[in-house]
């Protein structure tokens, strides 16, 4: 396979990181502001070289050579024309080193940047530019680039010049990248939807931007971006915010959070396939873009088949017939409306509380109660130990939640193996929040598959196979939730993804929190051909400033206005309390007018049961007068 089909084909298998700054790191480092960066190749090699393994040790899977400013142009400012050749050769090489010490797969970008300030350059010809880039760029090629990016282009002609001389001199992919201003067109008032086309139209392989703004305006450019049409490959290398100067220098205040924040709506929203960074972004940004990519990319899972040449992958068995998995399965099938509350795991060893405040829920009625894993990214009891615990000594089913972010692929059949045989048999599979939102940070994500994945092994263990296609004896009998968002931004990603988990094995589905069931009734309409359970979430806020918090800082949740307004006129206190169980139970009324809602799944603030019984009593009332009025 051709470097050109190679690095198209990984584009697209899911969202590609590319690296950050380069000029931004050599500065930090004590490179003055008025040196050429690019001769450090030649004159401090070394320095370069850490640079580019920094990239590659945060995640980045694109290096672009530190030959960003060595066409003759920019070279000549600085007396140095006649070394371009050896500037860009060694650019390659230091790149491609930086690679091998690695040892991980990245391919290398050779940087093609302008031909400097518009000023001076105006009165360059097409000829002329095209003669510059032809220079460089032949070079580049020469030197066994992977990849070839264009990047920093202002003008429609230094692009065509750039594209022009890409083109004569390799079958290479290239990115073509122009920068935009705040009112989200170039300098020569160019829109982005015709650029993505023009550059397209020149043989150009993937088209963006970078530079510019931050990362919020380059938002809205790729928007435009893609209106030029869905087959469209992107790209978004945003600055880290726009720099404030401060004493004589250059700040970038966007913070490594906010970009991988970012990273996930690129590709969420627009289906960006090659994500990065420009001007102030640091190893410290690349590493948290590729945390927040690894937390949404659709991993799927592969059979590794057995060493032994003369053992091929075991016939899978029949499942158990989703009745006999369990309780809550049993109920489900029987068209039973079933009620559950999440409840979370203890920060410390002494599980007393939550079994007391269990026990109420069991004596209530409620049918199982959700344990979940690590919820935002914190440190508690496992949710394992604590879903045996309460199977044991409470006699009520849990809902375990299981999530990819803390285990290989290794650690979860294990796991999930011995939760079976600690007699815990339902599950809601889910990607996981990225340890950054937690206590602990500077912990390492794993991610080796996402939530789809994981239904994926789910569902050959229920086989009775594990993940080397070898038989287990008997199979496993899990009932598999997933988790959906009916209020996601981006609605036409949240449901193929949800159309994806059922054809990986998913039996039933559990939604995000629901303050406006109107959202709820579209996500409904527009997947009323999955014929699988869906229990609503219904969250009781506690005050205004439980539901900003939840609204602005809990990944996947949003708080309508509305709502948020009635709980701001509530005040504080226990009218605030009542207004937020008002404002649940008015949500599960709605929902449940919807044949395909057929369970509850509160979420108490605080893990607080007694709210959860607040919500549902009238439910459970119901429920209790008997077998009339429990089906649907």
């Amino acid at each position: 396979m051709g470097k050109r089909e190679l690095f198209l084909d990984r584009l697209k298998s899911g969202p590609t990181l590319v690296d950050g700054a380069m000029g931004t790191v050599l500065y930090d480092r004590g490179v003055y502001i008025n040196r050429c960066f690019d001769e450090l190749n030649i004159a401090q090699p070394t320095l370069v070289t850490e640079v580019h393994r920094d990239y590659l040790r945060a995640g980045a899977e694109v290096i672009e050579t530190n030959t960003f400013g060595a066409n003759r142009v920019k070279l000549a400012a600085h007396g140095l024309e006649d070394s371009l050749e050896l500037i860009n050769r060694k650019g390659v090489e230091l790149a491609r080193q930086a690679v091998e010490d690695s040892k991980k797969e990245a391919f290398v970008a050779g940087s093609v940047g302008p031909m400097g300030n518009p000023r001076h350059t105006l009165d360059l010809d097409l000829g002329t530019l095209r003669d510059i880039y032809d220079e460089q760029i032949r070079v580049l090629v020469d030197a066994g680039i992977d990849v070839l990016f264009i990047e920093t282009i202002s003008r429609r002609e230094e692009m065509a010049a750039a594209l022009g001389a890409a083109r004569d001199h390799s079958d290479l992919p290239v990115v073509a990248l122009m920068t935009f201003g705040d009112d989200g067109h170039t300098v020569q008032g160019e829109s982005p939807a015709n650029l993505a086309r023009w550059m397209r139209s020149l043989g150009a392989d993937v088209v963006g931007c970078n530079c510019s703004t931050g990362p919020r305006l380059m938002l809205d450019v790729l928007t435009e971006m893609r209106k030029a049409g869905d087959d469209l490959l992107l790209a978004a290398l945003p600055n880290a915010g726009a720099p404030e100067f401060v004493e004589g220098r250059a700040i970038y205040f966007s913070s490594p959070e906010y970009m991988g924040t970012y990273a996930r709506r690129f590709v969420r929203s627009e289906d960006v396939a090659l994500v990065g960074g420009c001007c102030g972004t640091t190893p410290e940004h690349v590493r948290n873009m590729h945390g927040a990519l690894k937390s949404i990319q659709g991993t799927k899972v592969t059979l590794v088949e057995s060493s032994d040449e003369n053992s091929g992958p075991d016939e899978p068995v029949e499942a158990v017939p989703l009745p006999e998995r369990s309780r809550l399965a049993r109920r489900l099938s029987e068209g039973h409306f079933v009620t559950s509350v999440e409840i979370s795991p203890p920060r410390g060893v002494d599980p007393t509380k939550v079994l007391s405040a269990v026990s109420k829920l069991r004596d209530a009625g409620v049918d199982a109660v959700n344990i979940p894993d690590g919820p935002r990214a914190s440190a508690r009891m496992s949710p394992m130990a604590l879903s045996a615990l309460i199977t044991q000594q409470v006699g009520i089913e849990t809902i375990l939640h299981y999530c990819c972010r803390d285990r290989n692929l290794l650690g979860m059949q294990s796991d999930l193996l011995g939760t079976h045989a600690l007699g815990i048999r339902n599950l809601i599979i889910i990607t996981g929040d990225p340890p950054k939102l937690g206590d602990y940070p500077q912990a390492t994500p794993v991610f080796d598959v996402d939530s789809i994945g994981l239904t994926e092994i789910v569902e050959r263990l229920n086989h009775g196979l594990d993940l080397g296609a070898k038989s287990l004896g008997a199979p496993t009998s899990f009932f598999v939730g997933v988790g959906v968002n009916p209020g996601a931004i981006n609605l036409d990603h949240e449901i193929d993804r949800f159309r994806q988990k059922v054809q990986a094995g998913a039996n039933c589905a559990y939604t995000q929190p629901v303050f406006d069931p109107k959202r709820l009734f579209t996500f409904l309409e527009r997947t009323e051909d999955i014929d699988i359970p869906i229990l609503v979430g219904i969250l009781p806020l506690n005050s205004h400033r439980n539901a900003e918090f939840f609204h602005n800082e809990v990944p996947g949740m949003d708080v309508p206005d509305d709502v948020r307004a009635r709980m701001k006129e509530a005040g504080s206190g226990d009218e605030a309390k009542r207004v937020g169980v008002e404002i649940a139970k008015e949500a599960l009324a709605k929902a449940r007018s919807s044949s395909r809602i057929r369970g509850a799944y509160v979420m108490p603030p605080f893990g607080r049961a007694a709210r959860a019984l607040d919500v549902l009593g009238d439910l459970l009332a119901e429920t209790a007068a008997g077998p009339a009025t429990q089906t649907r």
